[in-house]
């Protein structure tokens, strides 16, 4: 089998996703393990019914003006990479490759581990793991989705359809016992103390949730393989990201009906000690969760592995990386050096991070791209007016100031309140402007 030729947009990748798998891909890869840990890591930073709602809500806020946002770029601009080829087009090749070294080097390998290492957790439900045999279980789900994903697009997307559906189902089905058939008491939304709204505290709690949110993004790394694409992505993203909102803000709703702030703040398997308390389940409600919360996670892996190592493709690519890097099997039809070198990253990540940093360098080391991805809506409307735009950013100037704004303060007080792993982290991004420059003094020598 040859490798298709480019289409009318230049990518070379086929395009064999349909509107559904891309909402699929959007959904099934945000709803991973986050949402079944983090609610209690903001439990027990803000303490109070009311900061902790108004924490997840101001996190979709984020998101959906985001992905409103992003949605222009993405029908505008459908190739594989999504954030880069946007910051590509709309800052030049040193912003864009930044953004491709740091998903190489912090982001997607963070991300991949920091699932993983969830996935592991909930399997340890069922049989026993010490802290080591849960890193070297998180490798090795991380090698699995590897193999899938470069086996085919095609069967990445199955088993993201199927597994977008069970855990879509399953949160949806836990929100509504919950309040119909749960042991809890509408007394958990009542505040215990009388203090005011701690911004920063806030502020801080917004790092996790944005993790559990992210994914809305990675939709676009993919849209060089997405069918009829300058309509199916604006679609895709801004659905996916309200389904999301949607599900999200009633499972936090459900969680603290069932289990008081102060208990859920310890419970390291939150969805599972919700579960317990709806006499439904008969006792089974802990295992129950967690077999669907190895699925989600599991499904959320995949995700994460079928978009992220675009993005380093996108790269190599456009001349800004090794050109063997874009190389596409043959016969799958699939960036099989990218899965490789995104699958060994993760992997490496994984053995020598616990959850709690992965979140850090995974959220920080990619939401200034994020804001430069989606600042390029006004370059790209300036310096490329004639762009065919099938979808035009809604609330146009207003959505993307207001991304700028919260993805802004949400970097300045990460460092403020965490200077040495946020500067840690900044650092090792920038580590990629003399890689940069190294690459450019090298093609001039070959010249």
């Amino acid at each position: 089998m040859t490798e298709c030729p480019s289409d009318p947009w230049g990518e070379r990748l086929p395009r064999r996703l349909g509107v559904w798998s891309a909402v699929a891909v959007l959904v099934g890869t945000t709803i991973g393990s986050g949402i079944f840990r983090v609610p209690a890591v903001v439990a027990a930073q803000l303490h109070e019914p009311g900061p902790v709602i108004l924490a997840w809500v101001l996190g979709g806020g984020i998101t959906l003006l985001g992905a409103l946002t992003i949605a222009e770029l993405a029908g505008a601009l459908p190739r594989s990479g999504g954030i880069f080829t946007f910051i590509f087009e709309g800052f030049g090749p040193l912003p864009a490759f930044l953004f491709g070294w740091s998903e190489m080097v912090v982001i997607r390998a963070a991300a991949l581990g920091g699932i993983a290492t969830i996935f592991a957790e909930y399997i340890g439900y069922f049989v026993p793991l010490s802290a080591a045999q849960v890193h070297h279980l998180a490798a090795a789900a991380i090698a699995l989705v590897g193999i899938v994903n470069y086996l085919g697009v095609r069967r990445a997307a199955i088993v993201m359809n199927l597994m977008t559906f069970s855990k879509f189902a399953a949160l949806g089905v836990l929100g509504l016992l919950a309040f119909t058939a749960g042991k809890g008491s509408i007394e958990h939304f009542r505040s215990a103390s009388n203090g005011g709204l701690d911004l920063s505290l806030l502020a801080t709690a917004l790092i996790p949730i944005l993790w559990t949110y992210d994914g809305w993004s990675n939709l676009s790394f993919v849209g060089g393989e997405v069918k009829d694409p300058q309509r199916t992505l604006p679609m895709a993203l801004i659905l996916g990201t309200v389904a999301i909102i949607s599900i999200y803000l009633l499972t936090n709703a459900a969680f603290i009906y069932l289990v008081p702030l102060s208990e859920m703040a310890k419970a390291q398997l939150i969805a599972a000690s919700a579960a317990e308390r709806i006499p439904l389940f008969a006792g089974f409600g802990s295992a129950i969760i967690a077999a669907v919360v190895v699925v989600a996670t599991f499904g959320s892996l995949n995700g994460s592995m079928m978009t992220g190592p675009r993005v380093v493709f996108a790269m190599a690519e456009r001349g800004l990386f090794f050109h063997g890097i874009a190389r596409i099997s043959p016969r799958f039809q699939t960036p099989s050096i990218a899965i490789g070198l995104a699958t060994a990253l993760g992997v490496v990540y994984v053995l020598q991070n616990d959850f709690a940093h992965l979140v850090d360098k995974f959220i920080l080391g990619s939401w200034p791209f994020y804001a430069l991805a989606v600042a390029a809506v006004f370059t790209l409307r300036l310096k490329r007016p004639e762009l065919p735009r099938p979808y035009r950013t809604w609330g146009y100037p207003v959505v993307p100031a207001l991304f700028l704004l919260a993805s802004l303060g949400v970097v300045v007080n990460a460092l403020w309140t965490d200077p040495v792993n946020t500067g840690i982290t900044f650092g090792i991004v920038l580590a990629g402007v003399p890689v940069y420059y190294l690459r450019i003094l090298i093609l001039k020598r070959r010249h």
